[in-house]
């Protein structure tokens, strides 16, 4: 009642006015529509944009530009597109931008962008499409201020698909001026520096990248592989196709599938020749560096490929997630940590970078906050088997046995994993249950004579049984297969009880680690 008392003598008084100054209030009210018509014309202008705000952010996402090719095939196109320009922008060292997996659990949703931003923790956020049609593609992308929905700035850009990537570069290059980042001069030239490649080939690197991202299978690891050798084959010279190659063969060594001689030179091979290419190239050197790690044992020079990584792209949330991962087999806990915190600030809500996460907590001996940070992950996604084992791992080395039989039980339910199978032997074999260990053991030595089970993980069951010797036989043949698990040697607390064993520091120096 208060206000429709205000508005009414107001009206009242305005009337006044206008009857003693009519003329003076149509001219004056004309020239303030006039004005407002104005404003509103510049603000949804291509290339136009408030500068009282724009020069304030220093965060940004880009949500997965829409497909507008009426083709569902297409998916691909635009994911890479979306791909791409987070890595453009992910080259600028004073902004930050969330990588790609984060950024996709938000495709095809309606969710306010004020809500996402607030989850992703930036400052604006960029959305777009992608329409592709014959030979030509056209980007049309808009930079909204995150904590008002306020639009910015917008425009559209189109191109011949053969320019497809100076068409990337010129966006990203446009949105880094309008929102007034400083770029170094080695950021402009990375930029600008776009190498030409065929459209064949880049278009098989995107169906590539496609099914690595999209589905974390073996099957899709496979065809990946498959979209990757094609583009190598259009392109012998193709950089990101060698990485892509190698990332994939690495992917395929972690399913524990066959021994890791299968994988594991392959991509040394792609990694070594993808860095050859491109030292420029921050996604080849972390691809260099996991191998150095995985198949090398070189541990410097591992070091080396993730710093060089690191240095190049400060924002590539994969770099930081495998050097932490690195650091914590080297036995630096709390280093480990830190790379994991910036894996997660640029990536947060990646299940693998949390579940890192939560395991690195959990070397340093933080097991509430590794419990709580393993316990968001599972909310983030519970039908996923791997998230189960890394919380039973949690539970297992602070001594909840019961629990972490659960989620290991979980596991083996959603997987079938051989691993998952010798987690549950090992904790048996741990809190006293010899008998049920015992069984399990029998059925895992049975299940490898048809299937492969990691010699490494047979060996940690042997170990929590006190049966040393039956463990260092295991442990020598996981040695002789070249397994990238020994690089956790020193950090597994799983064989804590093999340390004092002489047997013990051989092995550490045969794979080159600190006794």
């Amino acid at each position: 009642m208060p206000v429709i008392a205000r508005k009414s003598t107001l009206g009242y008084r305005t009337s006044q006015f206008i009857r003693r100054n009519r003329a003076y209030v149509l001219t004056s009210v004309a020239s303030v529509l006039v004005l407002l018509i104005m404003i509103a014309a510049a603000r949804f202008l291509p290339g136009s944009h408030p500068t009282t705000q724009a020069g304030l952010i220093r965060s940004v996402a880009v949500l997965p530009l829409e497909n507008l090719s009426h083709d569902p095939e297409q998916e691909y196109f635009a994911d890479g597109m979306t791909e791409a320009l987070i890595t453009d922008l992910a080259q600028i060292g004073a902004l930050q931008v969330t990588s790609r997996t984060s950024v996709m659990s938000y495709k095809g949703t309606r969710r306010p962008l004020p809500e996402i931003a607030r989850a992703l923790k930036v400052e604006a956020v960029i959305e777009g499409s992608v329409q592709r049609a014959g030979s030509r593609v056209r980007i049309a992308v808009q930079l909204i201020q995150a904590a008002t929905d306020r639009h910015l700035w917008a425009k559209s850009y189109e191109g011949d698909l053969s320019d497809v990537l100076t068409l990337q570069s010129t966006v990203a290059q446009a949105i880094a001026q309008e929102i007034k980042v400083q770029l170094t001069p080695q950021e402009r030239t990375r930029l600008a520096g776009v190498r030409p490649v065929s459209q064949a080939a880049y278009d098989a690197y995107l169906k590539g990248r496609y099914f690595w991202n999209v589905v974390t299978t073996e099957e899709a690891t496979r065809k990946s592989i498959d979209y990757y050798e094609q583009a190598i084959a259009k392109d012998p010279d193709y950089a990101l196709a060698y990485a892509g190659l190698a990332y994939s063969y690495l992917r395929l060594n972690t399913y524990r599938i066959k021994p890791p001689g299968e994988f594991l030179p392959k991509a040394q091979m792609a990694a070594m020749k993808a860095v050859a290419l491109d030292d420029t190239l921050a996604e080849a050197h972390t691809a260099l560096g996991q191998v150095k790690v995985a198949y090398e044992w070189d541990w410097s020079g591992a070091e080396r490929e993730f710093q060089r990584a690191i240095a190049l792209n400060p924002r590539y949330g994969q770099g930081h997630a495998w050097y932490g991962h690195f650091l914590m087999a080297m036995g630096r806990p709390a280093t480990a940590v830190k790379e994991l915190k910036r894996a997660q600030e640029s990536d947060p809500l990646s299940l693998a970078v949390n579940l890192g996460l939560a395991g690195t907590l959990s070397s340093a001996g933080q097991y509430e906050q590794a419990i709580e940070q393993a316990r968001q992950v599972l909310e983030m996604d519970p039908s996923q088997w791997i998230v189960h084992r890394g919380l039973g791992r949690i539970y297992e080395r602070k001594g909840m046995y019961e629990e972490a039989l659960l989620e290991f039980q979980k596991a083996v339910d959603l997987s079938g994993a051989p691993w998952a199978q010798a987690d549950i032997a090992y904790t048996y074999a741990v809190s006293g249950q010899r008998g049920k260990a015992e069984r399990r053991l029998r059925e895992l030595l049975e299940r490898s004579k048809h299937r492969y089970v990691a010699p490494y993980h047979i060996g940690e069951v042997h170990a929590g049984l006190g049966e040393k010797d039956q463990a260092f036989q295991w442990l020598n043949k996981a040695f002789e297969e070249h397994s990238d698990e020994l690089r956790f040697l020193n950090a597994n607390p799983r064989l804590t009880s093999l340390h004092p064993d002489p047997r013990f520091a051989v092995l550490l120096r045969r794979v080159g680690l600190p006794p």
